[in-house]
């Protein structure tokens, strides 16, 4: 895999081709919309999703805490996507294995009480600023401070010859802000258009591409 290393606020932040960023300075792992459980949720209205899928966001996120080694896992919003199902079993099992702290800033998806996070000794929280960031669940801009968020998943457009075309999930940075991809291994795209000094890093191939 192929990340790139930005600088932001005098902070380095590592943009990884699963979706996560890892910050240097304060050794967190930043994941936004992981929307565990939406396999679960659909296949139980009937919808044809492969088992497997429910396994790889966990196999996933091991494997960037194996990369990283985190002190901190801040998770910026819709990390269930609806109410408890089995996958909140396999969520318990993960986070029990988990030596570093576990925040999560709500999203409009977390809908489970705060208690079953405060047990498994996740603080929950609206937002957070940390150093020179805020970190939210939806993009926002606050003066004197560079916004970290999710919400969006974030997409870009490439055109190729003809009419051919490529969406590709990013991560989404103007000077104010910068939009993460959904971590999530099944969830859609939004797709943004890159205006002025715009930056673009396209997820493709197991690499992240500035656009």
């Amino acid at each position: 895999m192929t990340s790139q290393r930005i600088l932001i606020a005098e902070q380095h932040l590592v943009l990884n081709p699963s979706g996560v960023v890892f910050w240097e300075e304060e050794e967190v792992l930043l994941i936004s919309d992981v929307h565990l459980g939406k396999v679960t949720h659909f296949r139980k209205y009937g919808a044809a999703v492969p088992q497997e899928v429910i396994l790889k966001n966990f196999e996933v996120l091991q494997d960037s805490l194996s990369l990283y080694k985190p002190k901190t896992i801040c998770f910026l919003g819709d990390l269930f996507h609806s109410s408890l199902n089995k996958e909140w079993q396999l969520f318990e099992t993960w986070v029990l294995k988990t030596p570093a702290k576990i925040l999560l800033i709500a999203g409009n998806h977390d809908i489970i009480s705060p208690v079953k996070y405060e047990n498994l000794g996740i603080s929950l929280v609206a937002e957070l600023i940390w150093g020179p960031f805020l970190l939210t669940h939806y993009p926002e801009e606050r003066a004197g401070l560079f916004n970290l968020s999710g919400h969006i998943h974030p997409a870009i457009r490439l055109s190729g010859k003809g009419r051919q075309s490529l969406r590709l999930p990013c991560f989404f940075k103007n000077k104010h802000q910068m939009i993460l991809p959904a971590f999530g291994a099944f969830t859609g795209t939004h797709v943004l258009k890159k205006k002025g000094a715009d930056e673009v890093y396209a997820i493709a191939d197991a690499m992240v591409i500035k656009i």
